[in-house]
């Protein structure tokens, strides 16, 4: 076990893909959404195109790359067929995950949800989730901020929820676009190689790679 001298001040969870194992039915409720409006798309691309992305640039990638004419409320569609699969028990937390959070709270480690979902879609996986208590309040979305990941805003207003610098925490991120606001935001960023390849977490400038929440504790210098 490391000292307690490096412990971190804070843990700063992503949530899909991260806690929340999510990214299937967000994407596939997109590549979905897309298929009826002409543009055929499968699950296992709507994730490679959209994974840790914002619904504001989702919009901007389906209007300005796919070239499609989607209506100004189409976000809110998105979110209401997203939210309705949660609700019907389509969502499962990531294997691990709960005794990862239960280790960091037992540790009294302060810790916060960053995520780039919207604040409708977070509070339901919250809410169906229990182990979110652990975080006391502490859970942010991309609404919460004034610009989305991959900027580090919502990194930098986690440290701050929890009372601590930036360059000072540890952040735990499986997408790229989240791994790069880790990083611009000065924290130390441990990258979950659950559906992104380790190589690219590496190359978003993450400190260490790990592909269980069972080594999770252990990275951060607790026990379990």
């Amino acid at each position: 076990m490391r000292p307690a001298a490096v412990l971190p001040a804070a843990v700063l969870f992503d949530c899909d893909g991260v806690l929340a194992d999510s990214e299937a039915v967000a994407n596939g409720s997109i590549a979905e959404d897309l298929t009826e409006r002409g543009f055929p798309m499968t699950m296992e691309a709507a994730k490679e195109t959209f994974m840790g992305t914002s619904l504001p640039d989702i919009v901007a990638v389906v209007r300005d790359r796919l070239g499609l004419d989607v209506p100004d409320d189409w976000p809110r569609q998105i979110v209401a067929r997203i939210v309705g699969k949660y609700r019907a028990g389509m969502l499962d937390p990531i294997p691990g995950a709960q005794g990862a959070v239960e280790a960091v709270a037992a540790a009294g480690i302060p810790m916060a949800v960053a995520s780039n979902s919207g604040r409708d879609e977070l509070r339901t996986k919250t809410g169906l989730l229990p182990f979110f208590s652990h975080f006391q309040g502490r859970i942010l979305c991309f609404e919460d901020v004034e610009r989305p990941k991959p900027h580090p805003d919502l990194y930098i207003a986690a440290a701050r929820l929890c009372g601590a610098d930036p360059r000072d925490c540890v952040v735990i991120e499986d997408s790229v676009t989240g791994a790069r606001a880790g990083v611009a935001a000065g924290c130390r960023v441990l990258g979950f190689a659950h559906e992104t390849p380790a190589l690219d977490l590496l190359e978003a400038g993450v400190a260490e790679v790990f592909t269980s929440h069972a080594a999770l504790p252990g990275l951060l210098g607790i026990s379990r």
